[in-house]
């Protein structure tokens, strides 16, 4: 995707913004539903396939899903105008928000509804709450460069949230899984949160891309110059992303698809929260982006970085913990299965409610 303006009359289709998009961005729910289909039919008819993912595991991190998800994020991070980002850290209504978002509502919102619609499932209710604690720090990227959001701002927001993740994960995990539940009157789980596997998770997944994308922009822009860099360098990186995001869906479906379609009923009863996860928290941020006048470029990415998790954390907790058979792996299976698509169909809605936003700002789609 280029580095363009786009300016439209208030109120009009967002047509310029789909008719800039390639092929491969136009198209992607196809290729996703794609992606998905081949992954299943490779998990159900390749026995061996899981056992050899599983074999390429350096402590809790799976080796071919960091590949894709490093492939995803690298070109993404490489778009980032570092120099920009202080604009972003001035921002004291975007970075306030994007806090309560992330650390209070979401964590919150998924513990309500993970108790009220799975009051039943205990295994599945822990592992909803786990996801609902893993902030997004990796695949948000790739939602907000679709939905013409802020890059600057998602890359700072996403730093945060790794710092967060760190620090406070495993206290909240304590008190969304002891404490509240106990104040509550309800039944509580014991849970004991690896801060290794948290930190090797942020330092993987967002560490290495935001590294290689910093020195990417400063060696190519000292090199080349920055309109050599953005105008003939990232058109050709820019497809790599949404390739390492097709082949870890794969990955994700290959390696769970025989545990998902076993259980289908079981997978409809912990969708249901999720859909209703990531549609009120998407809609919050974007109703308390309008609300502070942030723009339409911060606000999908307040509405973005607040509506994902980072399941590949949330996977590697729960296995770790419960064991890969578990209710609570199932669950944390299941959150990028439905994340991925939902979140594909936010980003069409995103741009279609940007013709709400006043349209003096420029956005980069």
């Amino acid at each position: 995707m280029s580095d363009t303006v786009s300016e439209k009359p208030a109120g009009g289709p967002d047509e310029a913004v789909m008719g800039r998009l390639s092929r491969l961005d136009r198209f992607l729910p196809v290729w996703i539903v794609i992606a998905m289909a081949v992954g299943l039919v490779l998990g159900r008819t390749w026995s061996d396939l899981t056992d050899a993912l599983d074999s390429f595991t350096v402590g809790s991190v799976s080796v071919p899903i960091a590949i894709g998800l490093l492939v995803m994020m690298f070109p993404v991070l490489a778009k980032v105008r570092y120099s920009e980002t202080r604009r972003v850290t001035g921002d004291r209504r975007l970075l306030g928000a994007s806090l309560v978002m992330n650390w209070l509502v979401g964590p919150a919102l998924m513990f309500a509804l993970a108790w009220l619609l799975l009051p039943d499932l205990p295994e599945y209710r822990t592992g909803l709450i786990i996801v609902g604690l893993a902030r997004c720090i990796a695949m948000v990227l790739i939602w907000n460069d679709l939905a013409c959001g802020d890059r600057e701002a998602a890359a700072v927001l996403v730093a945060i949230n790794s710092v967060f993740q760190v620090v406070a994960f495993a206290a909240l995990g304590w008190f969304y899984l002891q404490t509240l539940p106990g104040w509550l009157g309800l039944s509580t789980t014991s849970a004991d949160f690896s801060v290794r596997a948290i930190t090797a998770s942020v330092l993987v997944f967002l560490g290495i891309p935001l590294v290689a994308g910093f020195a990417t922009r400063t060696i190519g822009e000292r090199a080349k110059g920055r309109d050599w860099y953005e105008g003939t360098f990232l058109p050709r990186l820019g497809p790599w992303a949404l390739y390492g995001l097709l082949f870890t869906i794969v990955l994700l479906f290959a390696l769970q698809g025989d545990a998902v379609t076993s259980n289908p009923l079981d997978v409809v009863r912990i969708a249901i929260p999720l859909l209703a996860y990531f549609g009120i928290t998407f809609g919050l941020g974007m109703l308390i982006g309008r609300r502070l006048g942030l723009g339409y470029a911060k606000t999908a990415t307040l509405a973005f970085t607040a509506a994902g998790n980072n399941f590949e954390l949330a996977i590697a907790v729960a296995i770790g913990t419960f064991g890969v058979t578990s209710g609570q792996a199932l669950a944390g299976v299941v959150g990028p299965l439905i994340e991925v698509p939902v979140l594909v169909g936010l980003v069409y809605v995103s741009l279609w409610a940007r013709r709400f936003f006043p349209q003096t700002e420029g956005v980069r789609p």
